[in-house]
């Protein structure tokens, strides 16, 4: 879910503005990864989370959780390399 999210994520953070577009094959990289490393980290910042997984009690709220801490982290990191990238050039 995260990785799918932080695809998603990326790809509109780069449409969304000039300055962070890495095109359709980077933004997707970035917004993998960066779904992936946020998609890990709320788990251990809200534990609760990682409590309803294993409990087999997962809800919709930490299923949308997941959601949009990866299509965040996407989004963020997708930002974060565009911005770096492009001042570079």
């Amino acid at each position: 879910m995260n990785l799918v999210a932080g695809a998603i994520g990326g790809n509109a953070a780069g449409k969304a503005s000039p300055t962070f577009d890495l095109g359709t094959i980077g933004n997707t990289i970035a917004g993998l990864v960066g779904g992936g490393v946020l998609g890990q980290l709320v788990p251990i910042v809200l534990p609760a989370i990682t409590a309803a997984a294993a409990g087999g009690n997962l809800s919709i709220g930490g299923i949308l959780a997941n959601l949009i801490s990866g299509g965040a982290g996407g989004a963020i990191l997708t930002a974060i390399i565009g911005a770096v990238k492009n001042k570079a050039a």
